[in-house]
């Protein structure tokens, strides 16, 4: 089974005077099976020229321009870091514990 990263917004920051959205917290988790790991993280986000009302807004939408501000690479990053932390889950190889009884 290959790993599924679902990108979602967990707050939105903005300015009440024109509903400019300046930070967007972020979460995505990976799931592969029953295993799972995630990731948070806030990205400020430049003001544009044309502002979306923010009752207009999508989690769509927003995700993106994270994904924008983050990069190609950094996107990359975060999902591989993820993908190695269910695989480290598949097939452990650090173990805690003491091989005597006691």
């Amino acid at each position: 089974m290959a790993t599924t990263f679902t990108w979602k917004i967990a707050e939105l920051e903005r300015e009440t005077s024109d509903g400019y959205v300046y930070t967007a917290h972020w979460r995505v988790d990976a799931t592969d099976g029953t295993y799972k790991a995630g990731a948070y993280g806030s990205q400020g986000l430049d003001r544009p020229d044309t502002l979306v009302p923010f009752a207009d807004l999508t989690e769509t939408q927003v995700v993106g321009w994270v994904k924008d501000k983050l990069g190609a690479d950094r996107v990359t990053q975060i999902e591989t870091a993820l993908d190695n932390q269910i695989t480290e889950q598949k097939t452990p190889t650090k173990a805690t514990g003491k091989p005597w009884s006691g």
